[in-house]
């Protein structure tokens, strides 16, 4: 069972920007930030962090949604946030028939994903 991610980010004041628009449909809020380019989010619980540094990964990150409507929500907010699309709202049956995701660069190129499963 994965804990937390952590994401090196350029900017973390931009980032912090981006996520908190971005992931507000799917309940996440900023929790705690213990030092100056640290930032921890999740519903209750810090379980994605974003750090500034001078070398920012670049990862697919993917959240898991309540439904196909909080999916479709993240996707327009991460693209009003300033987000690139990097593939629209659906059912990807590739990977499962009840896998419906939606995926948006972040501003570091970090590929980000809101997904719905229905088996």
């Amino acid at each position: 069972m994965i804990d937390h991610i952590k994401l090196h980010v350029a900017d973390a004041e931009r980032s912090k920007a981006f996520y908190e628009q971005a992931l507000a449909p799917l309940g996440y809020r900023v929790v705690m930030e213990p030092a100056p380019g640290v930032v921890g989010m999740g519903p209750r619980f810090p379980d994605l962090w974003l750090a500034q540094s001078d070398a920012p990964t670049v990862a697919h990150v993917a959240l898991r949604a309540e439904d196909r409507a909080a999916v479709d929500a993240f996707h327009a907010a991460a693209l009003a946030a300033g987000g690139n699309d990097n593939g629209g709202p659906g059912l990807r049956p590739q990977y499962h028939p009840g896998y419906y995701g939606a995926f948006v660069l972040d501003p570091d190129g970090n590929n980000l994903e809101a997904v719905h499963h229905t088996f």
